[in-house]
């Protein structure tokens, strides 16, 4: 691979290991944990007579390993989980690290330090950018969000912007990654585990490009009402790490047979998805959302709030509208659609035991799809910035 224009240097000099370089082959194993761990897959001692099922610890049990064994270790085990097919799997084709200053391709690398405050404390933002046939798609408008929710976070900087974005678009670059995710994250930094990041602390950016094996399902879904409470709208305004409501909402959600569980705001009136808005096709051809100042921005939502205009002018929507929507409306509505990177537009088919319109996919919601998907692919150079790949 050609060496890729230069990027800053690490933040800590002692750091600027490049692991991905080891070789194994070429490592001195002599430890007995190591063996036993390629031997058997598991980290114990040889010499340990237990019985079996036996799941209590012993000193014995746990090998005190090189660093080039745990390198090597980490290694194993990622080969191990690329081994495994199953529904969903994700390849990591590349990280950027500030701590060691560089990319790596290699997935045993990709790794953060546990004393990183966004690890310990989540004190940390993030965000994602699709990369549809070599083009980061909306990367500037994702990036523009992730440094509004960095100062809300009070999150220094390691860079400037077009720092920040020569990085992300390089990673991309060493990745090779046509069709794909660019996820980057933002850091108080590492170095101890106090509360409030320390004086001497320098922020971290970090950037991984991945792969997710699961196709694009425009199928049909069933939503419920979260029990688990909103995040208050400082911290729902900003994509911090702290995703624990969500995941429980999430959780919750499948529980109960459903893909998603929808929000509702201190008022009772709808907000949002655990990580997606949502929309909705009133009985007047008016597509209405949720306004924003209590949730997420969604970078892809506005986006369609913009495509959706050509349906006006078409003659298939009669308006669009951002504003406070009640669950009685939500559910009388003639179509419902969750919207996000992830689904980008999904319709939606039953919320609780409601059935939304006819109970079939709607035309608004595919013919949005179908311009987002179109707008992704062949969109302006203001959602879509080019690649150059060196590999």
């Amino acid at each position: 691979m050609a060496s890729i224009p230069s990027l800053p240097k690490p933040i800590c000099q002692n750091l600027a290991v490049y692991v991905s370089k080891v070789n194994p082959k070429n490592l001195s194993l002599s430890g007995t944990g190591f063996r036993n761990f390629l031997q058997h897959g598991s980290v114990r001692n040889s010499t340990r007579n237990e019985a079996l099922g036996d799941c209590s610890i012993q000193t014995s049990d746990v090998p005190l390993l090189t660093c080039a064994e745990a390198i090597a270790s980490l290694k194993s085990h990622r080969a191990i989980e690329n081994l495994k097919s199953h529904k969903g799997n994700q390849k990591f084709l590349a990280m950027y690290s500030s701590i060691f200053g560089g990319i790596t391709t290699d997935p045993a690398a990709m790794v953060i330090p546990i004393d990183d405050h966004m690890v310990h404390r989540g004190h940390g933002v993030f965000d994602t950018a699709a990369i549809v046939d070599g083009y980061l798609y909306e990367l500037d408008q994702h990036l523009d969000r992730i440094l509004r929710s960095a100062a809300m976070a009070k999150i220094n900087l390691p860079f400037g912007r077009e720092s920040i974005r020569s990085i992300l678009i390089q990673t991309v670059s060493a990745s090779d990654c046509r069709n794909g995710s660019l996820r980057y994250w933002l850091s108080a930094g590492p170095g101890d585990f106090l509360l409030s990041p320390s004086a001497y602390l320098k922020p971290a950016l970090y950037a991984v490009v991945y792969q997710d094996q699961s196709p694009l399902d425009s199928k049909g879904i069933k939503v419920v009402t979260s029990s688990i409470p909103i995040k208050p709208p400082q911290f729902a305004t900003v994509k911090s790490v702290n995703y624990l409501p969500n995941v429980l909402s999430k959780v919750e959600a499948e529980e109960k047979g459903a893909f998603a569980a929808i929000w509702l705001d201190d008022d009772g009136f709808i907000a949002e998805g655990p990580n997606m808005n949502v929309a909705f096709v009133t009985k007047e051809k008016e597509l209405l959302m949720p306004h924003f100042d209590k949730i997420l921005s969604g970078c892809t939502a506005k986006r369609v709030l913009t495509l959706a205009q050509r349906l006006v002018e078409e003659g298939k929507l009669d308006g669009v509208r951002v504003g406070t929507v009640t669950v009685e409306e939500g559910k009388k509505a003639s179509e419902m659609m969750l919207i996000g990177s992830g689904v980008l537009v999904r319709p939606v088919l039953y919320w609780d035991e409601q059935v939304i319109g006819d109970g079939k996919e709607g035309v608004v919601t595919q013919a949005l799809l179908n311009l987002l998907l179109e707008d992704m692919k062949s969109g302006p150079p203001t959602v879509r910035v080019p690649i150059r790949y060196y590999v």
